[in-house]
């Protein structure tokens, strides 16, 4: 039932309550009726919310004046000793259709008792109204000692305004706050600042977050609110309006706000109006559907969600660059501090840079100079992160002034390009600087095609950020490794040309938003990006295969069986060198960590890191032989028997068996083991156990039983772990020469931070062995995957496409079947006995989970343990998968309506 449906039911249903309090209901009710209306034919997000706050106002008012004359009517004074005081969004005149209601009743000291029946009254009669009330009873002094203490308090009361009672004392209340907050100024501002950087990082610290929320994530509205506050506690100024006639915030920023406001308040209307209560998260399917709702066409290339979403982060990203200054400028100490003090510690990084305590800055006499010459900010720059510093306030100003002069000037000189390479080449801070000279437009005439990039929405659900801030992330990311003690740490610290590594993860996916594959678009842009900065040929070519082939390990690592030592082989050679495979591993690394949170765990790094390693054995010093394939093979073979005691001829022969990915898995040191457990299994019996990887943080589960006791093996299996909440990352599959299984997985358990309980893994060995055994398995329970809220409605939720593609040329043995498909629980479990209904067997899995989507890799044969070749029988495995799925999303709908 909605909010409105809530009202209306309700005032049927009330009788017995006042006069006043009944006609608001039905007024808000009404209003909100002719808002939506009013709204829905395109009013401006502020007049909307003006028109309901005045709706509010005069019912509050009626409210407030039928108490006090129930209450006392004999005692007219009681009128000059409270206050009715919104605070807030309320008091802004931003309330959105099913906002919150923060009101205050102000009291004189000593009054507490006298009022109490009003506070108590005002609280029911608004509450039967259906405000959704936030209420307070303070006194003056309660209200300064609170802010103190409380940011949220002290940035509520910033634009607290009157309603009724006493204006006097009202009055009062705003002279004693602003005593207050000028005395405690710096106090105030490092509380609030402190305050939003919590809450953006739970609502998302990103302007670029793809599921944003409105009000609460960076550059949303709460960002405009944090500069009022800002400026009323250290200029006493809180509309941007004021701050901006003061010179304290400039004539650009200020546009740029009013603009951005009314953007996200008609946003954020629409949000409300059509839950049919508060709303504030922007997820994908609304995203879709206000697009259509707002009128936008989309253009070549460009859907018409990608362009509302672009609008959306622009307005966002103003938001928060002005919000930042603010801050930052607010937060700097006085003209004579910073020029007596700052002056009297600074050294001299040259003749026209000072590096001071904190911050770095220009004599005075190069300011305009330096600030207005893009290679001497890129000096800048590096001499910042450098000595790990920031650039001061006044200084940034000034560049930022200087280069929006600048923005469409396209000339890039020779010293410009030197110092950007320089600064590519430096770690330190090199994040912080990218996103500084994103800000400023400059990395669009530095790189480019960076332009297309810009606020460039990807729309599904592998990515968790836009175009851009994934690049800059990447960047971010592969930095970080910097100080990382496993193999991807140590690639990348030898890394020599640090500073190409960095500009291909800026260029990696500048291919993305065209009809063509992003790696090929990509591979030119490199070029004409290398051109455009003058590298040599050798940098040139590195850039241009970087950016071509960044994909190449990922999908190896992930979607091929890397156990095929002549395919990892054919891969190394057309690397060619250990420096290019040491760059193209770490760009993997940093891509996958910049996708979104949680993405790159420990698990994709371990197999990252192995395959990085199996590789660069295939190359050696220049002019020393390649290895052939078989030899790192047969050398795991050889150490593995040399380090057992006494293995058993059987044992021998498995281990002469096994394919590689069984000898080089994370348990090798416990193969022996395994073996010797299952040596002596009889062709009746099956057997299944479990044990914890804790390099890799995943659990592994083995079971083994022989070929022909039960039918549908893997699928069985897969489906069992699915239905206990384990999510699998991969799967080897063996079957030896004498008909015995032995199949492996690696598995997230999610119930568990760390190692499972032995427990756990006797339950979920039990029900490993029960699968196969019984004769009819039946299709398990799978646990709900949806995590949406209501918002996410079944069948509106928009997913990429199903893909089914078959690869008959990677492999010598196996067709090799993807899929890529939304996430959903006994979606494994579905294709898996979609592929045994087919007749097939499948001899290897890689399964792989990136935010909500699923790329599953099957290597499979006939029941005559070879290819399918056949046309005609390919396509019906293709449509037997796609109808399987279909079916997992139908029952997903169907359980998530219910």
């Amino acid at each position: 039932m909605s909010h409105s449906d809530q009202t209306s039911s309700s005032t049927h249903r009330a009788p017995g309550l006042r006069e006043p309090v009944k006609r608001a209901r039905e007024a808000l009710a009404a209003e909100r009726e002719k808002l939506k209306l009013q709204h829905q034919t395109g009013s401006p997000g502020i007049q909307v919310c003006n028109h309901f706050t005045d709706v509010l106002d005069n019912a509050i008012i009626e409210i407030f004046e039928a108490a006090i004359s129930d209450l006392y009517p004999n005692d007219p004074s009681i009128r000059n000793k409270v206050a009715l005081v919104p605070h807030g969004g309320y008091a802004r005149r931003e309330m959105a259709p099913y906002s919150d209601v923060d009101l205050m009743l102000l009291h004189k000291q000593g009054t507490l008792t006298e009022v109490a029946p009003l506070s108590s009254r005002l609280i029911q009669d608004l509450s039967d109204v259906g405000i959704d009330l936030g209420f307070s009873l303070r006194t003056i002094r309660q209200c300064c000692q609170m802010s103190k203490r409380d940011p949220i308090i002290g940035s509520s009361l910033v634009e607290a305004q009157f309603l009724a009672g006493s204006d006097k004392l009202f009055a009062r209340l705003k002279q004693k706050f602003r005593r207050m907050t000028y005395v405690k100024s710096q106090l105030l501002i490092k509380s609030v600042v402190e305050a939003r950087i919590e809450e953006r990082n739970k609502y998302g610290e990103s302007v670029h977050l793809l599921e944003p929320n409105v009000k609460r994530s960076r550059g949303g509205l709460r960002d405009i609110q944090l500069m009022r506050w800002v400026g009323f506690f250290r200029y006493g100024l809180a509309d941007p309006d004021h701050l901006c006639r003061a010179g304290h915030i400039t004539q650009t920023d200020y546009n740029q706000i009013r603009m951005a406001l009314n953007f996200l308040l008609r946003l954020r209307n629409e949000l409300h109006f059509a839950a049919g209560t508060a709303r504030d998260t922007l997820h994908k399917s609304e995203q879709q559907r206000i697009a259509e709702a707002f009128g936008y066409q989309g253009e070549e290339n460009l859907l018409p969600v990608e362009q509302f979403m672009g609008e959306y982060f622009q307005h966002t990203e103003a938001v928060r660059h002005a919000a930042a200054h603010l801050v930052e400028n607010a937060r700097w100490r006085s003209r004579w501090h910073s020029t007596f003090l700052g002056y009297a510690v600074s050294s001299r990084a040259d003749d026209n840079i000072l590096v001071g305590p904190i911050h770095i800055t220009t004599t005075r006499s190069a300011r305009k100079q330096v600030t207005s010459n893009l290679g001497s900010i890129l000096r800048m720059m590096e001499i910042a992160n450098r000595y790990d510093r920031r650039i001061d306030p006044p200084t940034w100003e000034a560049i930022r002034g200087a280069m929006r002069e600048k923005i469409q000037t396209n000339e890039i000189d020779d010293d410009a390009i030197s110092q950007f390479m320089r600064l590519l080449s430096e770690p330190n801070g090199l994040g912080r600087s990218l996103r500084r000279l994103r800000q400023l437009r400059v990395l669009d005439r530095l790189i480019p095609g960076f332009d297309h990039a810009h606020c460039l929405l990807q729309f599904n659900e592998y990515h968790k950020y836009t175009v851009d801030e994934h690049s800059i992330r990447a960047v971010e990311a592969a930095t970080s490794f910097i100080d990382d003690e496993s193999t991807l740490g140590r690639a990348y610290r030898k890394i020599n040309n640090k500073a190409i590594l960095h500009l291909a993860l800026l260029v990696h996916d500048l291919g993305k938003g065209f009809p063509e594959d992003h790696s090929e678009i990509g591979a030119r842009i490199a070029v004409n990006v290398a051109k455009h900065l003058r590298l040599n040929e050798e940098d040139s070519e590195t850039l241009r295969f970087l950016v071509h082939r960044h994909l190449m390990l990922s999908h190896l690592a992930f979607r091929r069986d890397t156990s095929d030592e002549q395919l990892i082989l054919n891969h190394a050679i057309e690397i060619g060198s250990r420096g290019l495979l040491r760059m193209l591993f770490v760009m993997t690394c940093a891509d996958f960590a910049a996708v979104g949170p949680g993405v790159f765990n420990d698990w994709k790094k371990e197999v990252l890191c192995r395959l990085y390693r199996q590789m660069a054995s295939h190359l050696r010093n220049p002019g020393d032989p390649v290895s052939d394939a078989s030899d790192r093979v047969d050398t795991l073979r050889q150490e593995l028997l040399a380090n057992a005691s006494a293995p058993s001829p059987w044992i021998a022969r498995q281990i002469d068996e096994l394919p590689l990915s069984y000898l080089q898995g994370p348990s090798v040191d416990l193969l022996i083991d395994d073996l010797a457990r299952v040596e002596c299994l009889e062709p009746e019996d099956v057997m299944a156990w479990g044990r914890y990887i804790e390099d890799r943080k995943v659990s592994e589960y083995s079971a083994a039983v022989f070929e022909g006791k039960v039918p549908g093996i893997f699928y069985r299996l897969t489906g069992t772990l699915s239905s206990m909440g384990l999510q699998i990352l991969a799967a080897d599959i063996h079957t030896n020469s004498d008909g015995l299984v032995l199949d492996r997985f690696y598995v997230l358990d999610d119930d568990f931070n760390g190692c499972p309980p032995d427990v756990r893994f006797d339950d979920v060995s039990n029900a490993l062995q029960r699968a196969l055994k019984v004769k009819e398995f039946k299709q398990p329970t799978f646990r709900k995957k949806w995590k949406g809220t209501t918002a996410h409605e079944p069948g509106t939720f928009a997913v990429q496409p199903t893909k089914v593609s078959i690869d008959n040329s990677t492999s010598d043995i196996a067709t090799i079947i993807d899929v890529f498909a939304h996430n959903r629980g006994g979606l494994l479990y579905a294709i898996s006995r979609a592929i045994f209904e087919c007749e097939l067997s499948v001899t290897h899995a890689k399964i792989g989970t990136y935010i909500d989507q699923v790329v599953d890799v099957f290597y499979v044969t006939d029941r005559s343990n070879r290819k399918v070749t056949d046309a005609d029988r390919l396509d019906h495995i293709k449509r037997k998968i796609f109808d399987a799925i279909d079916t997992v999303k139908s029952d997903m709908w169907m359980s998530a309506s219910t």
